[in-house]
């Protein structure tokens, strides 16, 4: 499938911090990818590059084909960037606020009218959209945000941690609203610290670390690399057990219960049961915890 977005080789410094160092994404349409990575990974970095915000040292970024850096007006309408930190007119309406956007990306007053009521009354903002921005609560902030991104359906949407600080409401919004547009066409970037955020948007994810992307993929994949846990619990603490030699379990006692880390963590637990049936009289319980996202990026950036 063709790419929407194509970044490759993209470097970017201030000062001696290398904030890109060798960046490469591609997103096609309809996909959403999780981007994921510790403070100063260069997620936001990257956001301010494809946004045309930031010139790279070397690299490219196109978007629909088109060089963001060379051709930036015909870039800028194939848009939709909602930043972390709020960008919205404060003593302006909401209504005000979206029409503002809508006018400088050229839609024309009666269709930007009936997009700014479709998003209101998805996002939840149909009650105050004559209010003042700055009246506003901060969850309904939020959702103004995501939605002068998305008022004039951009084919690409950047969205920098849209849900920071959010309440449940908000967040459960504000991913619906990203999972229609991805499935409107959109390709979708979406940043974000919530990783189970990307369970719930059926996100492929990319994982930053020093400027560059780590890893890229589905999720079954990517966490099919990664050991998972078994967690057996007795009725008083139990014996020290340990893993055969050669083995790629670890096995650890935490209190009255023991933990195996493993590929196939139950598959290394019953050998360890089976060698101590005294251990298993005083079994209480055995859970089995498949690796999650949050395991998939405490992996790759220890490695």
């Amino acid at each position: 499938m063709t790419a929407v977005l194509d970044a490759t080789g993209l470097v970017k410094r201030f000062g001696s911090t290398v904030a890109l160092d060798g960046f490469d994404l591609r997103v096609s349409a309809g996909e959403i990818t999780g981007l994921v990575g510790h403070n100063g990974a260069g997620k936001t970095t990257f956001a301010r590059v494809t946004a045309g915000l930031v010139a790279p040292e070397s690299g490219v970024v196109r978007v629909a084909g088109a060089d963001v850096t060379r051709a930036a007006a015909r870039v800028r309408p194939l848009l939709g960037l909602a930043p972390q930190e709020l960008a919205l007119y404060p003593t302006a309406t909401a209504r005000e606020n979206l029409g503002a956007f809508a006018g400088l990306y050229g839609i024309r007053r009666r269709e930007a009218r009936i997009r700014i009521r479709q998003l209101a009354d998805t996002l939840m903002l149909g009650d105050v959209l004559d209010r003042r921005v700055r009246d506003l609560s901060g969850g309904q902030q939020r959702r103004l945000q995501a939605a002068t991104a998305m008022v004039h359906r951009p084919r690409l949407l950047l969205l920098d941690e849209p849900t920071v600080g959010a309440d449940p409401v908000t967040r459960d919004a504000l991913l619906a609203v990203v999972r229609g547009a991805a499935d409107d066409g959109a390709a979708v970037v979406y940043t974000t610290h919530y990783l189970p955020e990307l369970d719930t948007l059926d996100a492929t994810l990319a994982v930053a670390d020093h400027g560059r992307i780590i890893a890229r993929g589905n999720r079954a994949a990517l966490l099919a690399t990664v050991p998972g846990h078994a967690v057996a619990d007795f009725d008083r603490p139990p014996p020290p057990l340990a893993a055969p030699a050669g083995s790629p379990a670890e096995v650890c006692r935490e209190g009255t219960r023991l933990v195996i880390t493993a590929p196939e963590p139950a598959s290394a637990l019953v050998p360890l049961l089976a060698a101590h049936p005294d251990a298993v009289a005083h079994l209480r319980s055995i859970e089995l915890c498949p690796p999650t996202l949050d395991d998939l990026y405490r992996h790759l950036v220890k490695s």
